[in-house]
């Protein structure tokens, strides 16, 4: 459970009443996509007129406005339609956060097509200092992605594109393999030889086909065959 100092304040104002709660401010994206845990996400699970004060909502007023007195239901409605109230540090830090994600995001699934090879994520981060792009920290990266591409494709060559990787497997490869395979991409075909090797093809962001071909090297050694196919 996040500590009542580490906690921010999810307010929500509706039918003429106030309701807030105290959440853990790293967890406001799971809690809008509909995924909450109590235990964990808030300080102290009730729902207040006034947190600061400790003044709780009444149960009559819960049901009124919300339908229900289950306090997963309303915290995750609260945190979806209403604010959140940040303190000057932990706005900055969630600031950090979310444009390190759409970094991330751009850096790994993205090429540079002049040069074939993923965009650093340092010349991203020029860019979008060039372009003075805006980041909102309650927006989801996925939600302010193109936004961003929008601004910084005038100043860097950008094009996201997919790889196709083909790999066979012998050995004790499969098991030290399979699951960062997984992880890493998306198995477009798979089959079994008859040599007990394991053959598929993955498909996976174009930026990290790199990192996909050095782990395999890494882990698998002499038991793994790659083939680069075509990017699109």
């Amino acid at each position: 459970m996040v500590k009542v100092e580490d906690s921010i304040v999810a307010r929500l104002e509706s039918h003429g009443h106030k309701f807030e709660i105290l959440v853990d401010p790293d967890s406001t994206d799971r809690i809008k996509s509909g995924e909450i845990n109590i235990d964990k996400d808030l300080a102290i699970d009730e729902v207040f007129k006034d947190a600061r004060k400790g003044d709780k909502a009444g149960e009559d007023v819960l049901k009124e406005v919300f339908k229900t007195t289950d306090i997963a239901e309303i915290a995750t409605e609260i945190v979806k339609k209403g604010q959140i109230q940040l303190t000057t540090e932990q706005r900055r830090e969630m600031l950090e956060k979310r444009k390190k994600q759409i970094v991330d995001k751009i850096s790994r699934e993205s090429m540079n097509p002049q040069t074939n090879s993923p965009n650093p994520p340092a010349r991203i981060i020029q860019a979008m200092e060039e372009a003075k792009v805006h980041i909102d920290p309650f927006k989801s990266a996925d939600e302010q992605l193109q936004m961003v591409l929008k601004a910084i494709k005038p100043l860097i060559p950008i094009r996201f594109e997919k790889a196709k990787i083909a790999v066979k497997l012998t050995g004790d490869a499969y098991g030290k393999v399979y699951g960062d395979l997984v992880r890493g991409g998306y198995i477009i075909k798979e089959e079994w030889g008859k040599d007990g090797s394991w053959m598929g093809v993955l498909e996976v962001p174009a930026g990290i086909k790199g990192e996909i071909i050095d782990m395999l090297n890494h882990k698998a050694h002499d038991n793994v065959d790659i083939k680069l196919l075509k990017s699109f």
